[in-house]
């Protein structure tokens, strides 16, 4: 056996040098020579020309590498090509799981897509039944020509809504309806020229912790004027009477700031609070004889998201709720239980205002869209956009009570009155660049429209739309509401309440 005088390995294509006789590996020595021209082991002058070949007999098998010549070597050598193939073995599994959830995933997204199809062709027939429904009511004629109104085939069926509880609706909306037109402005209420003379009169300070501060929400009795209902920050909700300067109730029970309250008051019933939170909680409070003291009647968990939204239906038995979770429900006061919970839309709610008939909601979007349903179909009748607008979130909403317009911001500086008989923008009102809209409400007279934000709190006239008067003291105000015949304004500034009204 030959072994090469370089690598001292048997050679797989030898070759011998006629000059010194030493056998070498050919690609070795070829090497060797061109860099140095010389025998390696000799030292003399060597050239290609000078290695002749070396022939093995071709039965001979060839020399096993060094790796392979002893039994160790040979199990590391198996266990290499075993690890080797055991890796292939585990990608080309891990590829056919993959591949498998891909097609299952295809199969699902396929049969889900064939049942929304399915569902929207149902449903197109009770959106259109719905719209010509409000039309009817409403006195609009149904737009065809795609402006401001968008109609949507995404409605819910009326049989989602109990008997009893569409046939109040119903019985609300048709004395409520008809009693509207013959509607005007009731005598005694406030005029555009009374509320140019409106000062401050009176500050309730101190409310709800200092830590985290603010008064997010705020709502005035109709039945008691000097009661009112605050939310903030520190999760409370808070009764107090402006008569004796004292909290009535102090209504612990959110874990995350309250958004939302209201009163249900309600001749014959007992008056109930209402509250909703960030926490995705609303809750109904209601007056204890027995402990003299409000607690809570029900806890609603029905949304997954931040509530954005709380109102009372004209009903006076059902309260609407909107979350960030994209859908809204109805709830009955008495039990708290749901009645009605919408499909999720395709955008999250912001905000919510119940039409004074009961048959409408306007649900206000991040898309500066609002969503106009159907109480009793749960059906899109509208969706009302403003025209090239910068996109913004629709955070606070307002019918007037004629039944007739809808008060939202239409970018992020302005306000729209939409005239829902058209329906399209009646006029827009320029706030400022630094004004930042927290809350809009029309009166109950219709006759007048205010506005809180970031630079304190304004009222409009309808129609006219003069700016009567601004309340800039405070600084930022949280929330706004007209108070008994509009002859007070009550702000949420900060950690007060501040009252504006006719000078003394």
């Amino acid at each position: 056996m030959f072994f090469c005088s370089i690598s001292g390995e048997p050679p797989q294509d030898p070759v011998v040098s006629q000059k010194s006789g030493h056998v070498y590996e050919r690609r070795l020595i070829l090497k060797y020579i061109t860099e140095n021209g010389t025998d390696p082991i000799t030292g003399e002058k060597l050239e290609e020309s000078d290695l002749i070949t070396v022939k093995a007999n071709p039965k001979a098998a060839p020399p096993r590498p060094p790796t392979a010549t002893s039994i160790p070597a040979l199990l590391h050598t198996l266990q290499n090509e075993w690890d080797a193939v055991m890796l292939e073995t585990f990608t080309l599994k891990q590829q056919y799981n993959s591949l498998r959830q891909e097609l299952s995933y295809a199969l699902y997204a396929q049969d889900a897509a064939t049942r929304v199809v399915a569902r929207l062709i149902r449903e197109r027939d009770a959106a259109r039944e719905a719209l010509a429904s409000v039309s009817a009511t409403m006195g609009v004629a149904p737009s065809t020509n795609g402006g401001d109104v968008e109609m949507t085939e995404g409605g819910q069926e009326a049989s989602a809504l109990p008997e009893d509880v569409l046939s109040r609706i119903d019985e609300t909306n048709e004395k409520l309806s008809a009693a509207r037109k013959k509607r005007k402005a009731p005598a005694g209420y406030a005029t555009p020229a009374d509320v140019k003379t409106f000062t401050a009169k009176h500050t309730i300070p101190s409310l709800h912790s200092p830590s985290p501060a603010g008064i997010t929400a705020l709502a005035v009795s109709q039945a008691n004027p000097s009661q009112f209902l605050t939310g903030g920050n520190d999760k409370v909700v808070q009764l107090y009477d402006r008569s004796t300067d004292k909290v009535l109730a102090l209504l612990k029970g959110h874990t995350k700031k309250v958004t939302h309250v209201a009163f249900r008051e309600q001749s014959g019933e007992p008056t109930l609070l209402l509250s909703a939170s960030a926490d995705k909680n609303a809750k109904i409070w209601a007056h204890d004889e027995a402990s003299g003291e409000y607690i809570p009647r029900a806890t609603i968990r029905t949304h997954k998201g931040e509530l954005t939204g709380l109102a009372v239906h004209p009903t006076s038995t059902l309260v609407a709720l909107s979350s960030a979770d994209r859908t809204y429900s109805l709830h009955d006061l008495t039990s708290g239980n749901a009645v009605y919970r919408s499909p999720a839309a395709d955008e999250p709610f912001a905000s919510l205002s119940v039409h004074p008939d009961g048959t409408l909601l306007a649900l206000g979007t991040p898309a500066s869209t609002i969503q106009i349903y159907d109480v009793r179909s749960g059906a899109v009748v509208a969706a009302l956009t403003p025209p090239d607008s910068v996109p913004f979130t629709v955070n606070t909403l307002s019918f007037s009570e004629n039944g007739y317009h809808l008060l939202a911001p239409d970018s992020l500086s302005s306000l729209a009155v939409w005239d829902l008989r058209k329906p399209k923008i009646m006029h827009s009102i320029a706030l400022g660049e630094g004004f930042k809209v927290n809350k809009v409400a029309y009166d109950y007279s219709a006759l007048l429209l205010g506005v809180a934000g970031s630079e304190g709190a304004r009222v409009y006239a309808h129609k006219t739309w003069e700016e009567l008067v601004r309340f800039e003291e405070g600084g930022e105000v949280a929330d706004i509401v007209f108070g008994q015949e509009s002859k007070e304004i009550w702000g949420a500034s900060g950690r007060e309440v501040r009252i504006w009204g006719l000078p003394a």
